[in-house]
């Protein structure tokens, strides 16, 4: 059997940009990308926690430092700028690895800076 257990989460990101006419992705900067344990092109579970709507699509690598969260194509009508969100990864893994796994979850401010590493 296989289990779906939550494998990293950028947890209350701010949105600060959306681009509707590039291809669907969320852009994540290339240190909040290796901070949460994300990898380029997986697939993410995005949250909007101003107004509880999900939807899946993948990671591209934005430029270090910078901050900045773009959801792009049909992902940029999920939130608009200053709205934040909840972006998950989730891995498959058996009962025995579940027993040990423990997720990289980071928690950001309003400005996208790392305030807590759980």
């Amino acid at each position: 059997m296989q289990l779906s257990l939550l494998k990293s989460k950028l947890h209350m990101a701010t949105v600060t940009q959306t681009e509707l006419t590039y291809h669907g992705s969320v852009s994540i900067p290339a240190d909040l990308v290796e901070e949460a344990g994300l990898f380029p092109h997986e697939k993410v579970l995005v949250a909007n926690c101003q107004t509880g709507q999900r939807g899946e699509t993948y990671v591209l690598i934005g430029e270090p430092g910078t901050r900045q969260i773009q959801l792009n194509g049909a992902m940029a009508r999920l939130a608009q700028p200053g709205d934040r969100v909840i972006i998950m990864a989730f891995a498959l893994m058996t009962p025995n690895e579940a027993k040990s796994h423990k997720p990289q979850v980071i928690v950001l401010d309003e400005e996208n800076r790392i305030i807590e590493r759980i």
